[in-house]
């Protein structure tokens, strides 16, 4: 690792460098916030050109995880690993056991569960050198899938007026596991899919199962439909993208999606309305959470559909308060971490109870 690969921002509260020779795993784990409980989020896999761009790309994701959580309602904080993939191909087992071991070191307070480029098997690998990991046994996916079409059928109802998806139009940009069960959910409640992706051979598969129309992926962002669902990579709406958007809102599945924050403010005054992927997204960490309490299908069918009436209420508050959504999410979680920061005493302060007898 270059010196100059570093970044010179650090914003994460725990920042963990793994290198191991022997199995050639080189990744990072960046544990955000930890305000509302040990940092919860995924572990991503994946090509970086550096160091550097990781341990960026880790502290992005991680931040919007603490965000993701507090407006999630769950005893989480924000945090997110990524593992660096490189030339050759090293043995996958003994490098997510390897992983897993380091995770352990770090005696819970990082959790970690599935993103891009890892599976469940991957988190049973993990676990198998005791690591505490999510998703082992289930892969959130389906569940990630129905929090972004609650969030869409919201934000359709608010913008477009719509009391349900018949005949809306939508473009599934990235048909994988997520992008997939969406497009089959969106098309059961009568909206009309078209879809984009990379791999040819998939859009064309899931295009034909829906009934849609295959869009070239250099003009996926151009597409005139009524909402855009990015489901695949991140930082796709940028200052050069957005005035070519021909869509009225965009919610979707992928992270990050917004190159940088001033990109919500180019949307509001382009007359798209974002739906936060944080908020949109979170059906899988709603998952997770009632999962681990015990809960089962209906409680967890209960906890994804409460993100469509979050959208409602952020859309409504950002209405009302001249904020574009973004901003109203941000502060709204904003305003969970300050009040359980103000409820929590501080490190090293130890609160004594005293027993007052009556006489």
């Amino acid at each position: 690792m270059r010196l100059l690969d570093v970044p010179e921002e650090l914003t994460a509260q725990r920042l963990v460098i793994c290198s191991d020779p022997d199995t050639g795993l080189r990744a990072v784990i960046a544990i955000d916030d930890t305000t509302l409980g040990p940092g919860f989020g995924g572990v991503r896999m994946r090509h970086y050109p550096t160091v550097g761009r990781a341990i960026d790309e880790a502290q992005r994701l991680a931040a919007a995880m603490t965000v993701k959580n507090a407006l999630a309602a769950i005893p989480y904080g924000g945090a997110k690993s990524v593992v660096l993939t490189g030339e050759g191909r090293p043995d996958r087992v003994r490098l997510m056991r390897r992983f897993g071991q380091f995770v352990a070191e770090l005696s819970g307070a990082y959790l970690p569960g599935v993103d891009m480029g890892t599976t469940p098997a991957d988190m049973r690998l993990m676990a198998e050198v005791g690591a505490d990991t999510t998703c082992a046994d289930e892969d959130p996916a389906p569940w990630t899938a129905a929090g972004v079409f609650h969030a869409i059928s919201s934000a359709v109802r608010f913008e477009l007026g719509a009391d349900s998806l018949a005949g809306v139009r939508v473009l599934v940009q990235g048909v994988g596991q997520v992008g997939e069960a969406l497009a089959h959910q969106l098309v059961a409640a009568g909206a009309l899919v078209d879809v984009s992706d990379v791999d040819a051979a998939r859009a064309t598969r899931v295009a034909a199962a829906v009934g849609g129309a295959v869009v070239d992926v250099d003009r996926a962002l151009t597409h005139r439909c009524d909402v855009l669902v990015p489901c695949a990579v991140a930082r796709v709406l940028t200052r050069d993208t957005i005035p070519g958007l021909r869509c009225s809102i965009v919610a979707g599945a992928a992270n990050d999606t917004l190159d940088d924050p001033g990109c919500a403010d180019l949307l509001a005054a382009a007359r798209v309305l974002f739906v936060p992927d944080f908020v949109a997204n979170a059906g899988g960490v709603r998952f997770v959470h009632v999962r681990r309490g015990g809960g089962g299908e209906q409680e967890v069918e209960a906890a994804v559909a409460e993100i469509g009436g979050l959208v409602t209420d952020l859309l409504e508050t950002a209405s009302s308060t001249g904020l574009t959504p973004y901003a109203a999410a941000h502060a709204r979680a904003v305003e969970v971490l300050t009040e359980r920061r103000a409820a929590t005493p501080p490190p090293g302060v130890a609160v004594v109870a005293t027993a007052v007898s009556s006489s």
